[in-house]
């Protein structure tokens, strides 16, 4: 592990090692997914693509603990198409929590493209279990346990219709009046315009929250749209609405161009952000693993879903960026703040999840549940506070507008849907023996 010396992994990922069985802590999930969030921001992996990995690595450990804490309930009946996860025999002795965090991590290794960096960071891992006193047939059959889940649920991921989309046509951007188009300084192909056609976790269909249409595009000065527009051309940037922009911002394409090169910045996706929430939250709520694992694999999911919905509606309106409408009917100088991110505009992606993510965080953990948002930090950004989830997801909905990328009603009806889906999330998990939502 990169970032811990191995003095500090013993502390702070398994506890007292005089125990005869170590039990590896939440702190060990975090880990495996902040390795994940940096392998993301190597392969500049797109926001519905991150949620997706997240997803299925999540459930993957998810599964082991439901086989051992009768707290958790396994997935199958509730998520669609989720199978019967056979346990594995034979393995008797396993350590549960270190096979559930081994779990994600097979699973992570196998998804994602760079998964060798995933296997470098678990030969560390087992490497320090090892120094503090587990025994090598405990490994042995923690990791083989691991592997089996694991292949059960790589499995299903593979029926979920994603890899059909390279069969697809390949999208063409309309160069029509209303209609989005590539933007500078990258001019990126559109981002995943089939993605509505992945099989959702909880949704019946991937427009089952249709939003209201878009207000329409316009070139009148007295339309909807024209003083929609006008919104977000301001001569002066206020600094904290700077800070709150750059803090949400989470766009894995964006360049810096310095006129003779252009570079591409470190940033993570907005799922990873919110799964960082959702440790920091868990954490100050003094979550042990299995509880930790189930509030990460319930946000996954929901950000799956909500990714859906979402990228649903931005390839059906297919609406322009503020950055192409403005330059062409205002300023043709005008830059947004932010970069703006490859696909269409409506809905506003963050305003979604955000919201979806902070309904089911809200339902799980409380109204007024007050945190500080140190995710960003490793990125240059100072920590900021918060009262509540929601109190967040819409700050992160209106970073889109200070930063120029979004008009103000895909931002509410972002939340909008963003509710709806965290709801049904939270419904549909407490049916079929998921009823107990305590943690």
């Amino acid at each position: 592990m990169k970032k811990y010396s191995l003095f500090l992994l013993l502390i702070t990922l398994f506890g007292c090692s005089k125990v005869k069985q170590p039990e590896v802590s939440p702190e060990a999930l975090t880990g495996v997914l902040n390795e994940m969030t940096e392998i993301m921001i190597h392969d500049v992996t797109n926001p519905p693509l991150a949620a997706r990995f997240f997803s299925y690595a999540c459930l993957s450990g998810y599964e082991v603990m439901a086989q051992h804490d009768s707290s958790i309930h396994s997935m199958h009946g509730v998520l669609n198409g989720f199978p019967k996860i056979e346990q594995p025999q034979g393995l008797e002795s396993h350590s549960a929590s270190l096979a559930a965090v081994l779990a994600v991590m097979e699973t992570s290794k196998k998804m994602q493209p760079s998964g060798s960096r995933m296997a470098a960071y678990e030969k560390h891992f087992l490497d320090s279990c090892k120094a503090i006193g587990f025994s090598e047939q405990t490994l042995e059959h923690s990791q083989k346990y691991a592997e089996q889940i694991s292949q059960q649920l790589l499995k299903y991921a593979k029926k979920d219709r994603y890899n059909r989309i390279s069969n697809y046509p390949r999208y063409q951007a309309k160069n029509q009046e209303g209609n989005w188009y590539p933007t500078p300084p990258g001019y990126f192909s559109p981002v995943e315009p089939y993605f509505a056609t992945v099989r959702p976790f909880t949704l019946d269909t991937c427009s089952q929250f249709k939003p209201v249409p878009p207000v329409a595009f316009s070139k009148d000065k007295n339309s909807k749209f024209y003083k929609l527009m006008l919104i977000n051309v301001e001569e002066k940037l206020p600094d904290d609405h700077k800070e709150i922009a750059a803090f949400w911002d989470c766009n894995p394409f964006a360049l810096e161009d310095n006129g003779h090169l252009m570079v591409g910045m470190k940033k993570i996706s907005p799922g990873a952000h919110w799964l960082g929430i959702t440790g920091i939250a868990c954490k100050k709520a003094g979550l042990n693993l299995a509880q930790t694992l189930k509030m990460s694999t319930i946000v996954s999911i929901t950000l799956m879903d909500g990714f859906i919905c979402c990228w649903d509606e931005k390839y059906r309106s297919n609406r322009i960026r503020p950055e192409t409408a403005i330059r062409q009917l205002v300023d043709p100088n005008w830059r947004p703040f932010l970069q703006t991110p490859p696909f269409p505009e409506y809905l506003s992606g963050h305003s979604t999840i955000s919201t979806a993510v902070a309904t089911v965080l809200t339902h799980y953990l409380g109204d007024h549940f007050a945190y500080t948002d140190t995710v960003e930090e490793p990125f240059g950004l100072k920590a900021r506070s918060f009262t509540s989830f929601m109190q967040a997801a819409d700050e992160a909905g209106m970073s889109r507008l200070y930063g120029g990328i979004h008009f103000m009603d895909a931002i509410v009806n972002g939340r909008t849907q963003g509710k709806k889906v965290g709801a049904w999330v939270i419904k549909k998990l407490e049916r079929k023996g998921l009823e107990k939502t305590s943690l």
